[in-house]
């Protein structure tokens, strides 16, 4: 059991509700000491769970969206000190990922269980940040440009989609030049994916069933030009298909530790849903980067 948790929550995620309450009725007769701080400003996550790190909490918790558990993961990156998520955003393609529930109280008991199930994960870093899910080049770079704040608190997840939706109509199929440890490539569609995990928060939809967050690789998907009827039916396909194969799989990926990614015009970048400046991609994996409390199955 741990001794004490230190909850990091960001007052500003997409959830509008209480939590205190349901937190304390989750911890009350467990015997585990519990905190909360808030987040103000960006970056404040990632400062307040090193914080926490070095000050004995021997597991942090996040509560918030894709954005808040990615700070608080980066404090934590080398100290051994556990993640917990209470997922608290709109997607929260993290938490999905992870399997862990959407309900605060569930989420919030599998700090309690005993034995905690704590699972290793990789990270992935481009430039100075890093990232648990993916960065997105083209129409993936999009959605966190289109999806507005009340768009999302309105319609969830389908917010997303709407945007991808639209952001298709103007996007181009365009050429991009990608070098995989060492070894280059061209590919020419309307997007390029640079994914540590398969899932952006769509339940039962995954961009490739084989991408493992804990294989030490990154995974890089171009998704070919071939209009909406294309993606609808990829999209179609993976949320039908529980066994990966070759031919079920729309978009195969490559696998690397490294991956450099240059496109010919200037187009949209996203990482983890924030927007990037345009550029070229850099990105490596970190293997093992970070320790997760995650559900028994």
């Amino acid at each position: 059991m741990f001794k004490h948790l230190q909850v990091i929550v960001n007052p500003a995620s997409g959830r509008d509700r209480p939590i205190l309450n349901t937190l304390h009725t989750v911890f009350k007769d467990t015997g585990l000491d519990w905190d909360v701080v808030i987040t103000k400003a960006a970056d404040d996550a990632r400062r307040l769970a090193e914080e926490a790190a070095k000050s004995g909490s021997d597991v942090v918790a996040a509560y918030g969206g894709d954005g808040t558990i990615i700070e608080v993961a980066e404090g934590l990156i080398g100290t051994n000190v556990p993640l917990a998520i209470f997922p608290g955003g709109t997607a929260n393609a993290i938490a999905l990922a992870l399997g862990i529930p959407s309900d605060l109280a569930e989420a919030a008991a599998l700090v309690c269980r005993d034995p905690v199930k704590v699972r290793t994960v990789d990270m992935g870093q481009a430039g100075e940040r890093c990232f648990m899910v993916a960065v997105g080049l083209g129409l993936a770079g999009e959605p966190a440009e289109g999806a507005d704040r009340e768009s999302k608190e309105r319609l969830g997840p389908l917010a997303y989609a709407l945007a991808s939706l639209d952001a298709l109509r103007r996007t181009k199929v365009d050429r991009y030049y990608i070098t995989l440890d060492g070894k280059e490539l061209e590919e020419s569609g309307v997007s390029c994916v640079v994914a540590n995990m398969g899932n952006f928060g769509v339940p039962g939809v995954s961009l490739a069933p084989d991408i493992d967050m804990a294989d030490g690789l990154l995974d890089v998907v171009v998704i070919p030009g071939a209009g909406l009827g294309t993606i609808v039916s990829a999209a179609a396909s993976m949320a039908t298909t529980s066994v990966a194969s070759p031919g079920n799989v729309p978009f195969p990926p490559w696998q690397a530790r490294r991956v450099s990614i240059k496109a010919e015009t200037q187009q949209a970048i996203q990482i983890d849903g924030e927007v990037m400046e345009s550029g070229p991609v850099e990105a490596r994996v970190l293997p093992g980067a970070l320790r997760v409390i995650v559900p028994e199955t």
